[in-house]
């Protein structure tokens, strides 16, 4: 069952302004990833086995070895895992 009121609600919302915010889609997702994890922890949102997949994946997308440019596939993979979240996060 999906976690509700006016703290899911902003946790949703704030991860979808993040992943529309302007600036690069890998810093975003990141700082978006901080976000839902943060309302995991404190119980504002349930996890989801999909949500957890989705996130391991994104994860690997956002790998990047340093000294390495953000952005190309990492980038493309990062939208995509993305917007599959968003949709997911509506059960979360």
């Amino acid at each position: 069952m999906a976690s509700t009121g006016p703290r899911a609600d902003a946790a949703r919302a704030a991860f979808r302004d993040l992943m529309e915010a302007k600036g690069h889609v890998v810093e975003n997702a990141r700082a978006a990833v901080v976000g839902l994890e943060t309302a995991f922890a404190d119980g504002t949102l349930e996890r989801t086995g999909p949500l957890d997949a989705m996130l391991a994946d994104l994860m690997v997308a956002l790998e990047q070895d340093v000294g390495q440019k953000l952005g190309g596939k990492s980038a493309e993979a990062a939208r995509f895992i993305l917007r599959a979240i968003s949709r997911e996060l509506d059960n979360a």
